[in-house]
């Protein structure tokens, strides 16, 4: 019974993870930055849809609405107000923009939190969720929510691939993560690229912390433990590779799922940590990774 609920628990949190490494992936891909307000954005979007729902009295659907809005805000804001400065900035030399940029979102990042902690306090908050009720598979009670997570979560991936592979829109920015300046050269302006592509990176965080909330529920301390995990898994996956990332969520996130079952749900980022060590020392390109 515990193995088959540890199977469930790890499919639905992996899919989280999967959900939102992929948008870290994206940008990386396209912009070549590496987002360290990342778990700030979906802490963001969590609070949001909780306090629509519980403060003002909204319903599910508007909460949730709301939350993913508020992380592509938070998203564009990033982009525009932290990230774009440092890379049109003429003062700093452009070998140094990589750790401008790391810097700034961190610090970024941490400002968020702080501003969630301030107005909401540091308290656990738990979207309600959309989907009530359980579901008995083999006499285990599994609730419906996590089946719900992992099925949208695994859908808006697929939409993204559709969107990237499928559409002119797509193209451009397929085109902008292999050659920027032929993309120009083609009359598309870069910018523009860029701005839509952080803000289907919020929406992406945005969905993934409003269901992280239905699911586990998440607190202003969330935000780092949350931007780790991403961090681990694009670095396990491959920088770059989206493929890689999604093998790399499920294996972090059913290390994380094992550990919190098994030893303690306060050590279940520890082991994620160590293996992301272990990875930068013997493969540091990652399992699909380019050398």
């Amino acid at each position: 019974m515990l193995g088959l609920q540890i199977i469930v628990d790890g499919f639905a949190i992996s899919a989280l993870y999967a959900l939102g490494a992929t948008g870290f992936t994206l940008i990386f891909g396209v912009s070549g930055v590496l987002n360290l307000s990342h778990g700030a954005i979906m802490v963001s979007a969590a609070v949001g849809a909780w306090a629509l729902h519980d403060l003002l009295a909204q319903n599910a659907y508007i909460g949730a609405t709301f939350g993913v809005v508020l992380a592509m805000i938070v998203s564009l804001v990033t982009y525009g107000v932290i990230v774009r400065p440092i890379q049109v900035s003429r003062s700093i030399r452009e070998e140094e923009k990589e750790i401008f940029i790391l810097t700034a979102t961190l610090l970024w990042g941490i400002i968020l939190q702080e501003v969630i902690a301030y107005l909401f306090t540091n308290n656990a908050k738990s979207v309600v969720p959309i989907v009530d009720g359980v579901v008995s598979v083999l006499g285990v009670r599994i609730p419906a929510n996590e089946i719900f997570t992992a099925i949208i979560c695994w859908l808006v991936i697929g939409l993204l691939w559709l969107l990237v592979n499928r559409t002119p829109a797509g193209k451009a920015v397929l085109a902008a993560s292999m050659n920027p300046k032929g993309v120009t050269l083609l009359g598309i302006e870069l910018n523009w690229i860029y701005i839509a592509v952080w803000a289907i990176y919020g929406a992406l965080a945005g969905i993934a912390g409003v269901l992280l909330g239905m699911f586990l529920g998440v607190s202003s301390y969330s935000v780092g433990p949350l931007t780790a995990s991403a961090f681990s898994i694009v670095v396990l996956g491959g920088l770059g590779s989206v493929t890689g990332s999604l093998i790399a969520a499920y294996v972090v996130g059913y290390i994380e799922t094992i550990t919190a079952y098994l030893i303690s749900p306060a050590y279940r980022f520890i082991p994620s940590l160590l293996l992301l060590v272990v990875v930068m020392y013997v493969r540091p390109y990652g399992l699909l990774g380019r050398r």
